[in-house]
């Protein structure tokens, strides 16, 4: 775990106390225990978590920024703009696996964007208690769906200010004033430097009025000696429109009682002198004082956290057990004041405590005591108890977890838990986002689970007409897996067994697999084994083989958690399957699209490549052309936005569509004008570029629109290659008024026009016109006059052939004028 936010990024005080006030009034509104806003940020397509409320934030640093490309519910809330509402965890997995696999407890969930007239600004979500079903939660989304209303119409006025960078500001969720206790209060003017502070406070502070000075120094002094600095610098962060992340402070008054205090600016308005006055309470528990003297005694360790992580009470047998003296527990977060407690499972247990009722159980080890000789043993057994405003810990020492070193993969554990990898699932969850074919989602698992878990053997089989096929395999002896590929389900093996029973199988040695499965193959490892079944929406998928070089138990936690990870690594399998279906789908619409050959003309040359990309769906929107128009030929190349089926439908519609328009020699200008039209009265949702060339073939003469696409490049005969900087107008399918001036060139006979579609010349990471440029160079090397056409296109797409990962499709169309002397031999 990291700080708690005190160095995060300070958004204009007004625009922070309107997402704060948004926030907490969201999770009264919702019923909730925590919400937050996210927000766009300056990186086009990011949503940043700016207010996390009744959360601690380093606990959930995963959630901090988003793309709202990713299938969770906050991305969709905003690219859709449409609420969404997951009563439950059930509901929550239906819909979000990845999202429920980082956050695998029992709550509900709301998620409403914040839309104003101008603008999606961001999106209002609360965090609640389960409910049964969407209908249960209904007045509450209207209730919620008001408050986002009032925080976009209050956003209108900040249009080009609101954004966020940086880390997120971590407030205390909305909660009634205690009852008892004494409560004094005081206003601070930093302008005039006073403070006012009532009776109340001045009897809590034991300083008479006539005592008082009248300070701010005098306050904080008065208040917590060995805390005046923390007091200072958050009065004076929260006069400069600052809050602190953490407030209310707790404090150690001087006869070592605990107070708490809470401040805020009654302003947000503009100030002249850029700080603003500061009003503020004092409470002292008061009755709770007896609880805590009654806490001090018991036996066990006791100690509570606060709805962000700090702690607010200790009693001295919690303060020996954590090794930690009580003056540097209170008040503190416990990741500062127990930093040997940053660990990844803990973290996950804290997780479910405050998002879930029901209360966790865990042990951690400690490390040795370097102030004393011996302690009662190294293990720890905690609990945690939810509650509505405070969470309770108990703590006591506990025999040595069964296992506990062999969980771990035999590795010495000191000062780590042996349950390290159950914070897998959320980087796992997250990783598996980016894959989309089933060998991307097998690199991620091997990359993100195998080092988790101490694995060093890793196989995945698919099913496929009731067989098991292997997928991918690392770790094991070459050939050692081949005479289990395409087993049939009738195979007496455990990675069968798996996926018809269910069940996954785990065998601490080869000892344990050799008795359950007599005579089965085993390589040279005396390792341990698992075999997980991968099955996503009640259907099969296949089967999952962990490998270890070293005996191992598996403990109960690590059994649920490689179980629930190999229903993601299902769900993910799945949606690559899927993919990959789709994908061929389209590369065989795409293919039945393009031109089987290109138009023959005996003055002409044509050459055209078409390669589709190689990563998930990125297949289907470029396409090429020749056709006859009256006396010439039109060339034409373009790009349909998108990918999948639908980009190639929409491919071959305007394919034809330029087609009709060319064989009617219409003029290029007016070509462009037609097809957008069209692609505007489909409205398929898409875009498209295009370059359009009407070329004479006797006397050289071509006349070219471009509609948003790359520029072609001409190579004359001497070898030498320019850009065509054509104006052009935008892309079809946007703007029904666009106009597409057309420009003249001459193509001399033996010169080559190349059009290209983006995917030959876009590299991630580097300017287009880079690409382009590189193109130039390649088509001035690639060959002289007498190069056939087909051969020099060859050249040109050698190096994206070779191309394991091809982001985007790749299309390329040649054409030059024969030479006389070619003309009279054909």
């Amino acid at each position: 775990m990291t700080g708690s936010g005190e160095d995060a990024h300070r958004a204009p005080g007004r625009l922070a106390a309107l997402l704060i006030d948004a926030s907490t009034e969201a999770i009264g509104a919702a019923g909730g225990h925590a919400g937050g806003v996210y927000l766009r940020s300056q990186t086009p397509g990011v949503l940043r978590l700016a207010v996390l409320a009744g959360l601690p934030g380093p606990l959930f640093k995963g959630w901090w920024r988003l793309h709202v490309d990713r299938p969770f519910p906050v991305a969709d809330a905003y690219r859709l703009g449409t609420h969404v509402v997951l009563p439950n965890s059930t509901e929550t997995m239906r819909r979000y696996p990845q999202f429920a696999a980082g956050l695998p407890f029992q709550f509900g969930s709301m998620y409403v964007p914040v839309v104003g007239p101008s603008a999606t600004y961001g999106v209002l979500t609360v965090l609640r208690p389960a409910a049964a079903d969407a209908a249960e939660v209904l007045p509450a989304r209207e209730r919620l769906t008001r408050v986002a209303e009032k925080l976009a119409a209050r956003l209108e006025d900040h249009r080009e200010a609101v954004a966020w960078e940086g880390e997120p500001l971590c407030v205390r969720p909305p909660t009634a004033h205690p009852s008892e206790g004494r409560l004094g209060r005081f206003a601070w003017d930093p302008a005039s430097g006073v403070v006012t502070a009532d009776a109340p406070l001045h009897a809590l502070l034991g300083v008479a009025p006539a005592e008082f000075d009248g300070t701010v120094q005098a306050l904080a002094e008065a208040l917590s000696p060995a805390d005046t600095e923390r007091v200072l610098a958050a009065l004076q962060e929260t006069a400069a429109s600052r809050p602190p992340p953490s407030l209310p402070l707790y404090v150690r008054a001087p006869d070592g009682g605990l107070r708490l205090m809470e401040f805020w600016t009654p302003d947000p308005g503009p100030s002249d002198s850029g700080t603003r006055p500061v009003r503020g309470f004092v409470l002292d528990p008061g009755p709770s004082a007896a609880g805590d003297a009654a806490a001090d005694l018991l036996p066990e360790g006791v100690f509570c956290l606060d709805r962000l992580g700090l702690v607010a009470y200790a009693n001295p047998r919690a303060a020996q057990l954590l090794q930690r003296p009580r003056d540097l527990l209170l008040g503190r977060s416990l990741w500062d004041g127990v930093p040997w407690l940053n660990q990844p499972d803990f973290e996950d247990h804290l997780r479910s405590a405050l998002l879930s009722p029901d209360p966790v159980h865990l042990h951690v080890r400690r490390p040795p005591d370097p102030a004393s000789d011996s302690y009662e043993g190294d293990w720890l057994a905690l609990s945690v108890y939810p509650g509505p405003g405070v969470l309770t810990c108990t703590v006591q020492p506990t025999s040595r977890m069964p296992d506990a070193a062999e969980a771990a993969g035999g590795a010495d554990t000191a000062g780590a838990s042996p349950l390290a990898p159950l914070y897998r699932p959320i980087v796992l969850a997250i990783a598996l986002t980016e894959a989309v074919t089933a060998r991307q989602v097998s690199a991620v698992v091997m990359r993100e689970l195998l080092p988790a878990f101490g694995g060093r053997r890793f196989a995945i089989y698919l099913l496929q007409d009731r067989h098991l096929f292997l997928a991918w395999e690392s770790g094991f002896p070459p050939g050692f897996l081949a005479p289990f590929d395409g087993v049939g389900l009738d195979a007496q093996l455990p990675g069968v067994e798996t996926l018809t029973t269910g069940r996954p199988l785990f065998f601490d040695s080869m000892e344990q697999l050799s008795a359950a499965y007599p005579g089965i193959a085993l390589d040279a490892t005396e390792g341990a084994r698992a075999f997980l079944p991968l099955i996503a929406s009640g259907r099969p998928v296949g089967s999952c083989i962990l490998g270890f070089d070293r005996r191992r138990s598996f403990s109960g936690e690590e059994r649920s958690v490689l179980t629930a990870l190999a229903g993601l690594i299902a769900h993910a399998m799945e949606r690559a399957q899927r993919y990959e279906s789709e994908a061929s789908l389209a590369r065989g619409l795409q293919q039945a699209l393009l031109p089987r050959r290109l138009t023959d003309h005996p003055l002409v040359e044509t050459a055209g490549r078409y390669l589709p990309g190689t990563q998930g769906m990125e297949v289907g929107g470029d396409w090429y052309d020749v056709v006859e128009s009256g006396d010439g030929l039109a060339l034409v190349i373009g790009d349909v936005q998108g990918h999948g089926v639908q980009a190639a439908a929409t491919m071959g519609q305007l394919r034809s569509a330029v087609r009709a328009f060319a064989l009617g020699d219409r003029p290029p200008d007016e070509v462009m004008s037609g097809t957008n039209h069209l692609l505007i009265d489909l409205d398929p949702g898409q875009f498209a570029s295009c370059c359009y060339i009407r070329l004479d073939p006797a006397t050289g003469i071509a006349r070219a629109a471009r509609a948003g696409h790359p520029p072609p490049l001409l190579r004359n005969p001497d070898g030498s290659t320019r850009v065509l900087d054509l104006p052009g107008g935008v892309v079809l399918g946007v703007d029904p008024g666009a106009r597409y001036p057309v420009t003249e060139l001459q193509v001399e006979p033996g010169a080559v026009l190349a059009l290209y579609t983006d995917g030959l010349v876009e590299r991630p990471g580097t300017d287009i016109d880079d690409g382009i440029g590189a193109l130039r160079v390649a088509l001035t090397r690639a060959g002289n006059p007498s190069t056939r056409l087909a051969d020099l296109a060859d050249r040109l797409t050698t190096a994206a052939r070779h191309t394991a990962e091809r982001p985007d499709d790749i299309a390329l169309l040649l054409a030059t004028r024969r030479p006389e002397r070619r003309r009279r031999q054909r």
